[in-house]
């Protein structure tokens, strides 16, 4: 099997709550190559993790988040909600990439890079989202390693690949075949894939030639990983 990179959507979400420093450190410890994070901004520009764009379902609140600051988060969570810096802190010397949903604004993607850049993780996090985001990103930090995340069997218009310059393509794995996986590297790219939580669609991505892997369940791609040899 390939050089293969597990990346663990969330965290560890089947054993602990998603997006948070215990998920984290749970995906961590069970082989991660990588971990996927969301990342929102409180009404006081403060990044956080939290997939929604309310805490109502993680957290049975129903306010959305950009009506909080980030100590009203803080409180109503009982401080579980962690700010991205201290993601960034509790997760040192690992891989994150950081899902921007929701981002639209080049000021939203400066502050989200501005707290990546002064925790000093600029070259372990990456970024991945829709086209919106990702060019926002890319106007942030003309740097930034970018997995562009693409919805559709048609290929990315070259005028957005060369503006977004991503490294990765990022892909639902239903829609990965061979034709595809064979189009992206022969175009120069990688091809990350989420979210597969099956060994089944795993070894089959795998076999494909994919280079990454998103999945809630990092623990059965590590441990077949570790059978292949990768």
């Amino acid at each position: 099997m390939q050089k293969l990179t597990a990346v663990a959507h969330r965290g560890d979400p089947y054993r602990v709550r998603e997006n948070t420093i215990d998920s984290l450190r749970s995906a961590l410890d069970r082989g991660a190559d990588a971990v996927e994070i969301d990342v929102r901004l409180t009404r006081d520009g403060v990044p956080v993790l939290l997939h929604d764009d309310t805490l109502k379902r993680l957290w049975e609140h129903d306010r959305p988040l950009l009506s909080l600051s980030a100590d009203e988060v803080r409180g109503l969570t009982d401080g579980r909600v962690p700010t991205l810096a201290e993601a960034l802190a509790a997760t040192e010397g690992s891989r994150l990439m950081l899902d921007l949903p929701g981002t639209r604004e080049v000021r939203v993607a400066r502050r989200v890079v501005d707290v990546v850049r002064a925790s000093g993780a600029q070259d372990r996090v990456y970024y991945c989202a829709g086209a919106s985001a990702m060019l926002a990103v890319r106007a942030a930090d003309p740097a930034a390693e970018i997995a562009l995340t693409w919805t559709s069997l048609a290929p990315p218009r070259p005028v957005l690949l060369d503006a977004v310059k991503p490294r990765w393509l990022n892909y639902r794995f239903g829609l990965v075949d061979k034709d595809l996986a064979d189009r992206v590297h022969t175009d120069g790219y990688l091809i990350s894939v989420w979210t597969p939580d099956t060994r089944r669609s795993m070894r089959r991505l795998a076999a494909l030639g994919v280079d990454s892997i998103t999945t809630n369940r990092v623990d059965l791609l590590c441990a077949m990983k570790n059978a292949g040899g990768s």
